[in-house]
């Protein structure tokens, strides 16, 4: 299954992608992103962790505005794509 890093506040979208056997990675710097399929951030400080450059070749998504199963549903969009 994917390895889905996400930022830590982000509790109900690590339990609901946990819920689909994703495997999950804590983001507490750009390094926990490496190896990643996906990365979910909530977008509050934007790009603080540098995730967005070439850090990971995943996909990362804003959680801003998103319930967590929105999340999930873009999580297996982008993944299904690749």
């Amino acid at each position: 299954m994917a390895r889905i890093g996400i930022e830590q506040s982000l509790t109900d979208v690590k339990q609901a992608l946990e819920g689909k056997g994703y495997d999950i990675v804590d983001l507490r710097n750009e390094n926990d992103a490496k190896g990643c399929d996906c990365c979910i951030v909530t977008g509050q400080d934007s790009n603080v962790m540098g995730i967005s450059n070439t850090v990971t070749a995943g996909a990362v998504i804003e959680a801003s505005g998103m319930t967590a199963d929105e999340i999930a549903q873009q999580v297996e969009e982008k993944l299904n794509r690749g």
